[in-house]
Parts: structure tokens; C-alpha cells; sequence
């Protein structure tokens, strides 16, 4: 055990199959390369993922600071999506990966043919796990979302700034970040589960900006269930319990 206290290399031999651009995908895969884990992070042929052009480098022409402050540690291989023998080779890649990431627009991965029931139906094994803007069955579920409009719809800008003044967006990505933290957390245990065959296969969605800034459901019957409930009229009683907390405090409601 190292000086800060984790195990070194505690993901070792665990495979990671990496389809997550920008930074609430990538930063959750960077921590698993952190710890040991392999990960191979899929990018279009045509220019690599977005992300490596946001903002300046270290010179003209390379890949942006922001790019690599989310995916050190990491390997990276070019394939083409949107072709037949490149969805081929994504496929045999899951075959022998531990665990799928990917935080695409709600329903591109399905469309792709590399979906949950798809891939599971090649890897039963596999841990499955994804980011998206707001959750299953919310009304905005097919809506796209980025750090702001997490902290937004989260209530992290009602909070934030001068007590008469408007919301006030705080500097760190909390919506992002924090989203991949929390997903790679549900990805540790989830990992503990792969030598049982006969048991459940694990699967985990991170809805990072529906309500609050990060929620992360397994995927069952069970589950899905209890979280439509909360989700149906649970916004406005957090709400409601936000405004009694302010008024407590001497806030404007």
C-alpha cells in the first residue's frame, strides 16, 4: 500500500472498453486506469474524440490540456462506427472486456447495435455502464446535457452566489466529475460479481443531471420500479424541502 493509502494496481487484469468522450465518461474511466485497470478508449478515425481539441496544449497542433487531464492512463484505438467491420471489431473487443463505458446521446449506442441486450448476449460477463443527462422515464430522458445543465437542474446554482442575486454556476464541473466518480464507483463492487456466472450480471446507468447532480440505479425490475417512483413528483418536494431550508436560514425563497 502506497502513501495514499490505496492498494496499487487493484484493478490489474481488469479489461476496460471505453466509448465515453468530454469528461463525465472519461474522467470515471480514468480513475479505473488509475487503479490498474486496462482501458482501451475507442475514438472516430476522423480527428479523435471532440475532446482533443478543447482549448490549448502544450503547443501548436496538440491535443488540448483538457483532453489530457481526462484520459492519461488510457489506450486509445481509432474505429469507424458507423461501418460494418467497425462495429465487428467494437464487438469482439467486448467479447474479452471486463467493462463497457459509454455516455453517448440517449439511444445512439442502441441504434449502433451495441446495446445493453446486445452486448450481454455476447458477454453475459460483462459490466455495463453508462451516463446519461437525465434518467429512464423522466420527461426529459431524451434530452442532452452537459456540466451546466446538471448543476442547474440539479439545484447546485440555486445555492450558489450572493443571497438576492441570480444562480451562480460554481467553477469546478461537480455535473461532470461527479458523475464519473460515482459511476466508477458503482463499477467497483459491480466488477466483484463477474466469477459468478450463475448470479446476476451487473449493469449500472449514472443520470448525473436529473434533480441532483448524480444518481446510479442497478439495472432490475426492482430497482426500476423505486425509482420511477421517486422520480414521479419527487422534484417537487426536494424543492419545496430547499425553499422551507432557505427561509429557516434567512434566504430569500
Amino acid at each position: 500500500m502506497g502513501e495514499t493509502g490505496v492498494v496499487p494496481n487493484c484493478l490489474d487484469g481488469v479489461r476496460v472498453l471505453d466509448l465515453s468522450q468530454f469528461e463525465a465518461g472519461p474522467s470515471c474511466t480514468e480513475a479505473l486506469a488509475w487503479l490498474g485497470a486496462e482501458v482501451v478508449k475507442v475514438e472516430n478515425p476522423k480527428g479523435g474524440e471532440p475532446g482533443r481539441v478543447l482549448g490549448t496544449g502544450p503547443k501548436p497542433e496538440a491535443d488540448g490540456y483538457y483532453f489530457m487531464i481526462y484520459n492519461a492512463n488510457k489506450k486509445s484505438v481509432t474505429v469507424n462506427l458507423k461501418s460494418e467491420r467497425g462495429l465487428a471489431l467494437v464487438k469482439e473487443m467486448a467479447k474479452r472486456a471486463d467493462v463497457f463505458v459509454e455516455n453517448f446521446a440517449p439511444g445512439a449506442i442502441e441504434r449502433l447495435g451495441l446495446g445493453w441486450d446486445d452486448l450481454h448476449a455476447l458477454n453475459p460477463r460483462l459490466v455495463y455502464a453508462q451516463v446519461k443527462g437525465f434518467g429512464q422515464d423522466s420527461p426529459y430522458e431524451n434530452n442532452l446535457a452537459f456540466d451546466m445543465i446538471a448543476q442547474a437542474c440539479g439545484g447546485t446554482m440555486a445555492i450558489t452566489g450572493e443571497r438576492d442575486g441570480p444562480p451562480c454556476k460554481p467553477g469546478p464541473t461537480l455535473g461532470d466529475t461527479g458523475t464519473g466518480m460515482l459511476l466508477a464507483i458503482g463499477i467497483l463492487p459491480a466488477t466483484g460479481h463477474r466469477p459468478r456466472p450463475s448470479g446476476p450480471v451487473p449493469s449500472c446507468r449514472c443520470r448525473s443531471r436529473e434533480k441532483r447532480s448524480t444518481r446510479i440505479a442497478a439495472r432490475n425490475p426492482t430497482a426500476r420500479r423505486r425509482s420511477a417512483r421517486r422520480r414521479r413528483g419527487g422534484f417537487r418536494r426536494r424543492r419545496s424541502s430547499l425553499a422551507r431550508g432557505r427561509r429557516r436560514a434567512g434566504a430569500p425563497s
